[in-house]
């Protein structure tokens, strides 16, 4: 038997063939498809049968091949008007919106002391508030129809929060609380929630992302920490997250039917999250300590 063949033979094959099959109607809204994760997401559902609603503030057709199973639409988290017109255009197109995928977001990377209150309240508001909102615009929706699956973007930030990050991590711990009290309460409903956690992707526009509000958020008090932390993460001898790493992980909770609620994404978030499970909490602020770089105290 050649490889092909070998392949097509599989258990493994014939479980993905059966997931799209199952899958091959249905439809998911991605928010922030413009670049980096949600633009492959919104291409990796497209490839496997799926009907997509791929949002972003400012539409851009061009970044995906024409299909008649995708709609790209204007979204702008921060707007609740611009996530139920969203919603409806979905729901029009489609007739149903069967997984929600609250991708959209923004970085940030400075020290608390010198961050604004302002530049604290715009993260917050794309971040945590955002994800709110279009949660509880598809809810009524789900609901009625009895199934439904909502997934939040987070951050392995959520696993293991790092330094100069503590807006940014704030803003995605929320969202895993949040999250989790959801999957309870929609629970009862047939409408799962679920976690994607991804690694440290520098392939993405987390930094473009950010726009001017990170200047001037490096004092000269926190230059070498600071300093010493990016080279540490750069040294650290793990592999980053990709795009294509967390669009798997969000296709894989997508049609995961059991109530598993997180799902690391990347190699340097499982790596995460299983030294979370797996050490007690002082040698794992250790490692982080030592992973992060500086001299700090126990």
């Amino acid at each position: 038997m050649n490889l092909g063949l070998a392949l097509i033979a599989s258990p493994k094959f014939a479980a993905i063939v059966d997931v799209m099959q199952k899958h091959m109607n249905s439809t998911v809204l991605i928010t922030g498809c413009s670049s980096g994760f949600g633009k492959a997401s919104a291409a990796l559902f497209l490839t496997r049968g799926w009907n997509v609603i791929a949002t972003m503030r400012s539409p851009k057709p061009e970044l995906f091949e024409v299909s008649d199973r995708l709609l790209i639409t204007s979204l702008d988290v921060t707007n609740p008007k611009s996530i139920s017109d969203a919603i409806a255009k979905g729901i029009e197109r489609f007739g149903k919106i069967d997984v929600l995928v609250n991708n959209a977001g923004i970085g940030l990377f400075g020290a608390h002391e010198v961050t604004p209150d302002e530049t604290i309240r715009q993260v917050f508001e794309t971040n945590t508030f955002g994800v709110m909102t279009a949660n509880r615009a598809i809810v009524p929706h789900m609901r009625e129809r009895g199934s439904g699956t909502i997934i939040n973007v987070t951050s392995s930030a959520g696993i293991a929060p790092m330094p100069m990050v503590a807006v940014y991590t704030a803003s995605k711990y929320a969202i895993e609380g949040f999250s989790e009290s959801l999957a309870y309460e929609l629970g009862t409903f047939g409408v799962r929630v679920k976690i994607v956690e991804p690694g440290l992707a520098p392939s993405t526009s987390f930094a473009a992302n950010s726009g001017g509000r990170c200047d001037n958020l490096i004092p000269p008090a926190y230059a070498e920490y600071a300093g010493g932390y990016l080279k540490s993460m750069q040294d650290y001898p793990t592999a980053y997250t990709s795009p294509e790493d967390v669009a798997e992980a969000v296709y894989t909770a997508a049609t995961d039917e059991s109530n598993r609620l997180r799902y690391p994404a990347g190699a340097d978030s499982v790596m995460l999250a299983e030294m979370r499970k797996s050490l007690p909490e002082k040698v794992f602020l250790a490692r982080v300590r030592a992973m992060t770089g500086g001299n700090q105290t126990e």
